[in-house]
C-alpha cells in the first residue's frame, strides 16, 4: 500500500520540489497551496506523468479549513509541514502586522496542520511531522526578527511534538536550509537591487561556505530519506542543510 504524504506550500520553491519528489517515489501526494492556478497546473503536470498527486488549495492559517481537509483524505502516514512566508526587517522595522502576518503562517500554520494530523496518527499507531525550519531558528541572521521568531517556533514545536508522542510511535523532525535559489530569491532582488541582481545574487551565494545557495531538489532529497523507513530511529532532531552556514562560519 502506498505511504501517504501531506505538503502545504506544495506548488512553489522548496514545496514544489518536495511534490515532485514525493510524487515521483510513488508516493500517494497531497498537496496543499494558497496560489489555487499554480496547484491546478502542478496536478495537471504530474498526472500527466501518471502520478497519484491531488491537489488542495487552502490557507494553512484557517484552523477549520484545515482540520477538515485532513479529516477528508484519509490516512497520513506523513506531514511535511512547508508553508511559509518571510519578511525582511529588524525590531525597530519590523511593523506589528508583518509580525502577526507571519506568525499566523508560519507558526500557526505549523500548529494548525500537525494538531488536526496528530490524532489521525495517534489512532494508526504511526506517523511522521517534517516541518520546514530554517537556520535563522539557530543563529541570528541580520534584518530577518519576525522571520527568525517563527523558525525559532518550529524548531521548538518539533522538539516538543517529538517528546509527546514518541510512545504513540510518532516520529518529528525538522530541516533547517541555508539560503536556497527559490523563485523568491529572485524576486527579493529584482525589488530591492533592480540591475544589480547577478552582483547580489554571487554575494549572497557566497555567503555560504560551501560557495553556492542550495537547490530545492536538495532539501527534497533529504525529506525523502527522513520520511523512508530507513530514518525510523530519528526523532526530535533538526537536520541542517546549509552548505556548511551554522558550523563552519567564521
Amino acid at each position: 500500500m502506498k505511504q501517504s504524504v501531506l505538503i502545504t506550500g506544495g506548488a512553489s520553491g522548496i514545496g514544489l520540489a518536495l511534490t515532485k519528489a514525493f510524487a515521483s517515489k510513488q508516493y500517494k501526494v497531497y498537496f496543499l497551496d494558497f496560489n489555487k492556478e499554480s496547484g491546478m497546473e502542478l496536478q495537471a503536470a504530474l498526472v500527466d506523468l501518471n502520478q497519484e498527486v491531488q491537489f488542495i488549495h487552502g490557507n494553512v492559517a484557517d484552523r477549520e479549513q484545515m482540520q477538515d481537509i485532513i479529516n477528508k483524505i484519509g490516512p497520513l502516514d506523513i506531514l511535511i509541514n512547508n508553508a511559509g512566508i518571510s519578511h525582511v526587517g529588524n525590531l525597530g522595522t519590523t511593523q506589528e502586522e508583518d509580525f502577526d502576518r507571519l506568525f499566523q503562517v508560519n507558526v500557526k500554520g505549523v500548529f494548525n496542520c500537525s494538531q488536526a494530523a496528530i490524532s489521525k496518527m495517534k489512532e494508526q499507531g504511526k506517523g511522521l511531522i517534517l516541518n520546514m525550519c530554517s537556520v535563522a531558528a539557530s543563529m541570528g541572521l541580520p534584518d530577518r526578527f519576525a522571520y527568525s521568531m517563527t523558525k525559532g517556533a518550529v524548531l521548538s514545536m518539533t522538539l516538543s511534538i517529538a517528546r509527546d508522542y514518541v510512545e504513540y510511535g510518532i516520529r518529528c523532525n525538522c530541516i533547517s536550509p541555508g539560503r536556497v535559489h527559490t523563485p523568491f530569491v529572485d524576486g527579493f532582488l529584482s525589488k530591492n537591487y533592480p540591475g544589480k541582481e547577478k552582483e547580489m545574487f554571487d554575494k549572497l551565494a557566497a555567503s555560504q561556505p560551501i560557495g553556492r545557495m542550495g537547490k530545492p531538489e536538495e532539501i527534497a532529497a533529504l525529506a525523502l530519506y527522513l520520511s523512508s523507513p530507513e530514518a525510523s530511529f530519528i526523532t526530535g532532531t533538526n537536520f541542517p542543510i546549509d552548505g556548511g552556514f551554522l558550523g563552519l562560519k567564521m
